[in-house]
């Protein structure tokens, strides 16, 4: 084999608001109960942004978390890729608003917007900058402040989302070429733009001038997910060049433990090597994957030279896959 640069992960972040918000709490204001909620999506609580934070904010504490886990300071941070549905302002780019806030000197700073898919699109955007040469500290950051996009009165969504950031430092190392390296090894991308009404935001800068609210077919995007998250999962891992049984840890987007589960079965992996948070954190959408590998980092589950399998699906629809080995 011969040797080749991939794209490594030194640092790892969260960061999550204070505010929590229980099943409960909710039930006070919607037609719901902690059981109805508990059984068909397995999530207990959630976190809500307060009034004065902004998605970057959430951004930036995760960033500076990621960078000291890597031994890295915003001085060396030279490419950062935001991945967000829920943007501080139509534009600038939330990137170049972390960039500000961080310190960071200039650079390449720009968002990505996949909805739940768009930290795996980011990671993915990111290999190709850094195996290039073209980013030699990288930040990708998944973060949301999903609660400005509820309709308060629908408790088919509501119910579902939180905020929160999570945020990885992505390094270029020289490997052996071969599937022990650490680093990226192998990802997959999908959209399929004709299932946009399964799950969407009604509103738009170019079409309503408004914000607008998540709709969501809750059934059809469940169908959609175990298959087509499957499909991407098999193909990474065969881009990768690995077995699915050499998989330590499969870390899904947080959307809902069902499915979570009806992926995970129909991908024959056990329910012990499945890192979720979905109970704790209810769906933070670009942000679940890399808060949940910051969680599982942070109660020593998931060590260095794992190989760890990420995948997502979100609104567009979108989806994909990601292996790496940390």
């Amino acid at each position: 084999m011969n040797s080749r640069v991939r794209s490594v992960v030194t640092g790892v972040g969260g960061c999550l608001p204070p505010n929590i918000v229980s099943n409960s709490d909710l039930a006070q204001t919607v037609d719901t109960t902690d059981e109805w909620i508990i059984e068909r999506t397995g999530i207990h609580s959630r976190r809500r942004a307060g009034d004065e934070q902004a998605t970057s904010d959430l951004a930036v504490e995760a960033a500076r978390v990621a960078l000291a886990k890597a031994g890295r300071t915003a001085s060396d941070v030279d490419l950062i890729i935001v991945a967000t549905t829920t943007p501080d302002l139509t534009f600038p780019a939330t990137a170049t608003i972390v960039q500000r806030k961080l310190g960071a000197p200039p650079g390449i700073a720009f968002d990505v917007q996949a909805v739940c898919s768009g930290f795996v699109y980011a990671l993915a955007v990111a290999d190709s900058f850094v195996v290039r040469g073209l980013g030699k500290c990288a930040l990708v950051i998944g973060a949301e402040t999903m609660s400005r996009l509820m309709d308060w009165t629908d408790r088919g969504t509501c119910i579902l989302f939180g905020d929160g950031a999570g945020a990885v430092v992505l390094e270029p190392r020289t490997g052996e070429g071969t599937t022990a390296d650490r680093g990226i090894l192998g990802f997959s991308l999908r959209a399929d733009g004709t299932k946009q009404d399964l799950l969407y935001v009604d509103g738009g800068p170019s079409t309503t001038g408004t914000v607008g609210k998540l709709r969501m077919q809750g059934n059809q995007v469940f169908r959609h997910a175990v298959v087509n998250i499957s499909e991407a999962v098999l193909a990474a891992i065969a881009i990768a060049e690995v077995s699915m049984a050499e998989v330590d840890w499969f870390i899904p987007h947080q959307a809902n433990q069902r499915i979570l589960e009806g992926v995970a079965k129909r991908l024959g992996i056990d329910g012990n090597r499945v890192i979720s948070t979905v109970a704790d954190h209810a769906n933070t959408s670009a942000a679940s994957i890399p808060l949940a590998l910051s969680v599982g980092i942070e109660d020593g589950r998931i060590q260095p030279g794992q190989l760890l399998l990420l995948e997502a699906m979100g609104g567009g629809l979108t989806w994909g896959a990601v292996v790496l080995r940390l």
